[in-house]
Order: C-alpha cells, then structure tokens, then sequence
C-alpha cells in the first residue's frame, strides 16, 4: 500500500484517537471493577472481553436504577 503524506497523518490521527480512547476504556474498566481488574490487565483483554465487560457494565447500571439500589 502507497500512501501520500496526508494519508499517513491522517491514518497516525486515526491510531492515537484509537489509542487513546482504549485507555481510557481500560481505566474505566479498573474504576467499575474496583480493583477486581488491574489496569494492565485491562490491556491485555482481548475485543471480545472488553465488549463482555462493557456489556456487564450496562447491565449491572440498568439493574441498579430499577432497583434503586447505589451504584456508586
């Protein structure tokens, strides 16, 4: 694949923006799983496991405004 100087920057954009919401993914996961996962566990979780995860997440969220109990 040939790409141009501007294609270049644009896919290196792409990679950072991606870089940088993964992490932020991870330290959300380490925060609702308090301390039950470690941030560099987190990174090493696969796209299948940080969907189950974040899937879990919503649903233990949802569970806990129906039933009124603290989530926080």
């Amino acid at each position: 694949m040939i790409l141009d100087n501007d294609a270049i920057v644009g896919l290196l954009e792409q990679y950072e923006n991606e870089s940088k919401a993964f992490t932020v993914e991870a330290f959300k996961f380490t925060w609702y799983m308090r301390g039950g996962l470690s941030y560099e566990t987190a990174y090493e979780l696969s796209q299948f496991e940080r969907d189950t995860i974040h899937k879990l997440i919503e649903e233990n969220f949802e569970t806990t405004k129906k039933t009124g109990l603290p989530f926080f």
